[in-house]
């Protein structure tokens, strides 16, 4: 039986930019080695999954994985929460959302989502730390970059409330609201509000965010919250599908989704989120795993970032970068190698769209693609196919 590696390239898929020639960043990225990989296997584009009016990276994940989303679904908090380093014990009865540390004007509209990608956050979360309000503990613990996780403890509260986050800048935020009419969601929004009140008056005041201002800065003085879920047991992806398999990931929901399913997280020195993550040490990670798994899934973020910041000409030579770094993935033998995306991310538009992502599969097979990019994989043999089918396609491939 071959061993599978699934390279999710995060935010990879894009529409064409009139700056790069009408071409996407990937289409106009120098990548000799997707390029091989592609000329040598078979192609198609995959449509990301949706639930909301765009995809997400934790749901698309879940249905890259073959598991459906509208059954297995938790909400972002649990999986960020899951993903954290050093480990958190996740709490069934504690309510976690995913954080972003965001920048507000004076009029309560957020100016930037990511308060300029702060990434020292943790003076700012030291100085919110004991808060309790009406019985409920607030705990915030501190992921990568501007992202945090925030804990609800108690027993009476509801994951059936809205977010703060606008999902846009220009916008007020958003007062939390219930989502049914239960006691539990009308006082769990309530508090939330009050909390998140609190945060602001103590981020706005803490001399972190002051020296920022000095040095023209963004004060990361709110926090925009999302993805109310509780943690709950998921069936595991080994014994899905009978598979031993593991996660080489930098961001905390990806390793988070991969724990919650079970996968062993491998760690890599250097290897985050961010565009300076260590491509080559996650790379030599993927080869040494296979001598132990047979299913590696490697995650690399930064694409989306780049694409979220409209820096359609970082995205381009990130994807060079990765790259450069597959070379030596092109030796092994009796592997199957899958190199796809969650979802595509838009450089003009800064955010998710759902235009659909590139698939190469390598290692079983052949057809007329030459190269790896949007258009060259719209020709492919794969067609294109639903997220949820893809792991189907794989195993029939092994």
């Amino acid at each position: 039986m071959k061993k599978i590696i699934l390279i999710v390239i995060d935010g990879l898929g894009d529409k064409p930019i009139p700056q790069l020639k009408n071409r996407t960043p990937l289409e106009a990225a120098n990548t000799p080695n997707l390029d091989w990989l592609a000329n040598k296997g078979i192609c198609g584009l995959v449509e990301p999954y949706l639930m909301n009016e765009k995809p997400e990276s934790d749901t698309c994940h879940l249905a890259l994985f073959g598991y459906d989303p509208k059954i297995y679904y938790l909400g972002r908090g649990p999986y960020e929460a899951a993903g954290l380093q050093p480990a958190l014990k996740l709490e069934e009865g504690d309510l976690y959302l995913r954080v972003n540390f965001a920048t507000l004007d004076k009029n309560l509209k957020v100016i930037d989502r990511r308060a300029g990608r702060i990434e020292k956050t943790q003076p700012l979360i030291n100085a919110l730390k004991g808060i309790e309000i009406r019985g409920v503990k607030f705990l915030i613990k501190k992921s990568y970059g501007h992202r945090a996780v925030l804990i609800l403890r108690n027993r009476n509260l509801s994951a059936k409330i809205s977010d703060s986050d606008p999902k846009k800048e220009g916008l007020k935020i958003k007062n939390i609201l219930p989502l049914d009419k239960s006691p539990e969601a009308i006082f769990t929004a309530d508090i939330l509000n009050k909390f998140l009140f609190q945060a602001h008056q103590i981020l706005q005041n803490h001399p972190l965010n002051k020296n920022r201002e000095k040095k023209e800065l963004l004060p990361a003085n709110c926090l925009l919250t999302r993805g109310a879920g509780f943690f709950k047991e998921t069936p595991s992806f080994e014994k899905k599908y009978g598979l031993k398999t593991c996660c080489i990931a930098g961001g905390a929901l990806y390793k988070g989704i991969a724990k919650i399913l079970g996968m062993d997280l491998i760690k890599v020195e250097g290897a985050t989120g961010l565009a300076n993550t260590n491509l080559k040490g996650k790379i030599e990670a993927v080869k040494n795993a296979l001598k132990k798994y047979n299913f590696v899934f490697l995650h690399i973020k930064a694409a989306d970032s780049l694409a979220e910041d409209g820096n359609f000409q970082g995205k381009k030579e990130f994807i060079e970068k990765i790259d450069k770094n597959l070379k030596p993935m092109l030796n092994l033998k009796n592997t199957l190698i899958v190199v796809t995306a969650d979802h595509s991310t838009c450089s003009d538009l800064k955010r998710h769209c759902q235009e659909p992502v590139p698939l190469l599969i390598w290692g079983d097979g052949q057809d007329s693609v030459k190269e790896f990019s949007e258009k060259a994989c719209k020709k492919g043999k794969l067609g294109k196919i639903k997220q949820l089918n893809l792991m189907a396609i794989i195993l029939s491939l092994v």
